[in-house]
């Protein structure tokens, strides 16, 4: 049996989730557009006859601007000290020079796959030349080309990854996928909404905490905090007539029931917190360790 944990790094946006995702297959990390939308280190366990994988999302390595930034490279921290495999991810868009300068910064002493992502949306070529700056560092003991978003190549990569486990015994039941709560998705997928519905600042001000979880008879009912920094953030997000949070709330229960594949009630309501992204004792009670 080969067990071990394979942790994913890279700069933010070069598809970290999507291909925990794809691995998974199914949602467990949020997706956006925008950057940073990954703030916490979220764990895929994949278990088959011969091996058990456990998975690493890890936000976007970025230098900390404050205290919330600070808690998401401790993530990062944590990811770099007990991985069995490294999987080194690049955007192929994306500044090549700068990647290399991050994963040599990692200083990884484990075996390190650098995945060349988003082929589907680059020329041959830029692919070609990709895979020749890449192969050619000292942390590279393996490379792939592929779309985390298609799929395409994923099983492939997870033979290779498995080549480079250590033996040993499961970590956790082959039944479990991830080690984080039900409540801890429900706040994400509500996050997720907001990054979706809303520019510029507004969800890099935002967090979401689930205070009620209750199963009923015919449903579960949940109840949220959508924190923000300033009450003009917040009558952005409860919009006119309440418009903005009835749309969160009727899109992210779509996501929410499909998840917990359960009847859902939502209640969502705006809390004012200033300066939350710099204040310890509120980062650790919204959940960042």
């Amino acid at each position: 049996m080969k067990t071990g944990f394979v942790n994913i790094f890279g700069r933010p946006n070069a598809g970290k989730s999507t291909l925990l995702n794809a691995i998974m297959g199914e949602k467990l990390a949020i997706v956006s557009p925008k950057v940073q939308t990954t703030r916490h280190r979220i764990k895929g366990i994949l278990t088959e006859h011969d091996y058990q994988m456990i998975f690493s999302d890890t936000p976007g390595i970025i230098e900390p601007k404050y205290k919330l930034h600070e808690r998401m490279m401790q993530a990062v921290k944590s990811s770099l000290e007990d991985a069995d495999v490294a999987l080194l991810l690049v955007d192929v868009k994306d500044n090549w020079e700068e990647c290399d300068a991050i994963f040599s910064s990692l200083k990884l002493k484990v075996p390190c796959i650098v995945i060349i992502n988003k082929t589907d949306t680059a020329s041959k070529e830029r692919i070609e030349n990709a895979v020749t700056f890449f192969k050619a560092k000292p942390y590279c003991s393996e490379l792939i080309s592929l779309s985390a978003l298609n799929g395409v190549e994923v099983k492939e990569m997870l033979k290779k990854v498995a080549q480079k486990l250590p033996e040993g015994e499961p970590f956790f039941a082959e039944d479990e996928i991830t080690d984080l709560s039900e409540r801890f998705f429900v706040a994400e997928l509500i996050r997720e909404k907001i990054y979706d519905l809303f520019e510029e600042e507004i969800p890099y001000h935002t967090t979401v905490v689930v205070r009620e979880f209750k199963h009923k008879s015919t449903l579960i009912k949940i109840g949220a905090d959508i924190i923000v920094q300033r009450e003009t953030q917040k009558s952005i997000i409860i919009g006119e007539g309440g418009k903005m949070i009835k749309k969160i709330g009727t899109e992210a229960r779509k996501d929410i029931e499909k998840f917990l594949a359960s009847k859902v009630f939502l209640e969502l309501h705006v809390k004012v917190r200033p300066k939350w992204r710099e204040n310890d004792l509120f980062l650790k009670e919204y959940g960042y360790q």
